[in-house]
């Protein structure tokens, strides 16, 4: 694998218009990247990623996150088998977002539960009462529960 060095964050018209990879992490070292499909858009995902996240991601082409609640790397699909091959990556102005475009190995799933994408709900307001959820997904690509075992 290469050694792949971002550069130091510069001054803000370096940042905002100019031609480095300048990631701006939080306060834990992460950046949010969210995850599309990349031929539709479709939003699959959003996960973070920390600079060696970030870097395997470009030595490898396939997508690594950081794992806030297990505190390590995870390469998503290396026990499902939907592994995200990366096509392209964007920042945003500030270089504190990330979006990948990616395709999906295996089933297509992406999400845990089962459904091609994370965010296969949609929140709806009633006119009265609680907020709700409402399925844009009517179908689960896979059952995890089939799948892993889970009770």
């Amino acid at each position: 694998m290469t050694d792949i060095v971002f550069s130091e964050r510069g001054d803000k018209e370096t940042v905002e218009t100019g031609d480095l990879l300048m990631p701006k992490y939080d306060a834990d070292g992460l950046i949010v990247a969210v995850v599309t499909e990349h031929k539709s858009g479709e939003v699959l995902m959003v996960g973070y990623m920390n600079a060696e996240a970030l870097k395997r991601t470009l030595e490898t082409g396939e997508a690594w996150y950081w794992s806030r609640s297990r505190r390590g790397f995870w390469k998503k699909g290396e026990t499902s088998g939907q592994v995200q091959t990366v096509h392209e990556i964007l920042t945003d102005c500030d270089q504190d977002a990330l979006v990948l475009k990616v395709s999906v190995a295996g089933n297509g799933a992406t999400c845990h539960v089962g459904y091609r994408s994370c965010f296969f709900r949609k929140v709806t307001s009633p006119a009265s009462g609680k907020a709700r959820l409402e399925r844009v997904e009517a179908e689960r690509v896979y059952d995890p529960n089939e799948v892993y075992g889970k009770h």
